[in-house]
């Protein structure tokens, strides 16, 4: 798959997601596999271009190409003007929301609440593609609630404002992330465009992206919550993709060494304390269903590393915790010790 001149591959891409898919976890997914990962969603308004969120959200100093910048507003000369600054600042695909579902991104009418506005949303979409040279890509539901499902209408607005690529994420806002996705709807937008459409919603395991992709017929997967605690699942999909053959889960020694060099790139990323406190709802997700603990284990394990307000600390713990598993005995944590 290409968007524009940038070759995607492989085609399983890593969701924009806010408050999580930060630059630590963006290269980490690059480096286990995942062709292509949005930044968070950064505002169009440039009274935040300076805070301390929207710097760290804009930073993409040594990211691997091509650098892909998700922006979310609702003025068309304003987005455009976002388009150009992240251009500017290295910005290599723009990515434009309409997909997200918060209610503090809708209620200003952003996110997936344009698609509501058919006639803005043309608006946006030609300013920001007028407004760079770059390509523009475009993030989408199947539509504002289960009784206006106008996710195609707008996919051919889309394509006829010279967007790049499209995804398409297999709910309505109204169904936030509950339900079934959806992916008749998907494939009804992907045999009526020329552009490349990207498949997202429910896709949890190699087997799953392979069966969303030959319903679908879409160009790529994108995979967004079961990536988190999992970064590896890129290059499961991409080998099961390519070869038909699963590849074996990570052995505990290296999902230890994966978590404790993502909790590393983030103490120094944010610093602390901000970067012990962001860690810990990774530290949740690393641990969520792990064969090799008991619910109590797991528990204990995240009550004990939540405490921790250092980053020597809760590295500390982090891989006590995990040599104890791989050395097949009971954990023993102590936040004191």
């Amino acid at each position: 798959m290409r968007i524009g001149p940038h070759l995607i591959e492989p085609r399983v891409l890593l969701a924009p997601m806010a408050g999580v898919t930060d630059k630590p976890f963006r290269q980490l997914c690059k480096r286990l596999g995942a062709g292509l990962a949005a930044s968070e969603m950064t505002t169009s308004d440039p009274r935040f271009w300076a805070t301390r969120k929207s710097l760290h959200r804009m930073d993409h100093a040594g990211e691997p190409a091509p650098i892909s910048v998700q922006i979310a507003g609702t003025v068309p000369a304003v987005m455009a003007d976002a388009a150009r600054y992240n251009v500017d600042h290295g910005a290599q695909i723009i990515d434009i929301n309409m997909g997200c579902p918060a209610k503090k991104v809708c209620n200003a009418w952003a996110g997936s609440a344009l698609m509501r506005d058919e006639a803005l949303v043309g608006r946006i979409l030609a300013a920001v593609v007028d407004a760079v040279d770059v390509p523009v890509t475009l993030k989408i539901r199947t539509g504002w609630a289960s009784d206006a499902r106008n996710a195609p209408a707008i996919a051919r607005i889309a394509e006829d404002s010279g967007i790049a690529a499209l995804a398409v994420h297999g709910r309505t806002r109204d169904q936030q992330y509950a339900g079934v996705a959806e992916y008749d709807t998907i494939a009804a937008i992907k045999a009526a465009l020329r552009i490349p459409v990207i498949a997202n919603g429910d896709i949890d395991s190699p087997q799953k992206a392979r069966q969303v992709l030959d319903i679908t017929g879409c160009d790529a997967v994108m995979i967004g919550r079961a990536a988190q605690g999992r970064p590896w699942i890129f290059r499961e999909v991409a080998h099961f993709l390519a070869t038909g053959e699963t590849l074996p889960p990570p052995t505990l020694a290296e999902v230890r060494d994966i978590l404790l060099g993502h909790l590393e790139h983030l103490h120094a990323f944010y610093g602390e304390p901000q970067g012990v406190r962001i860690a810990r709802k990774h530290l949740g997700w690393y641990a969520k269903d792990r064969p090799e603990h008991t619910d109590e284990q797991r528990q204990a394990f995240r009550a004990v590393v939540n405490r921790a307000e250092t980053a020597d600390a809760q590295l500390r713990l982090t891989r006590d915790y995990f040599d104890a598993l791989i050395a097949g005995v009971a954990p023993t944590l102590d936040a004191a010790a």
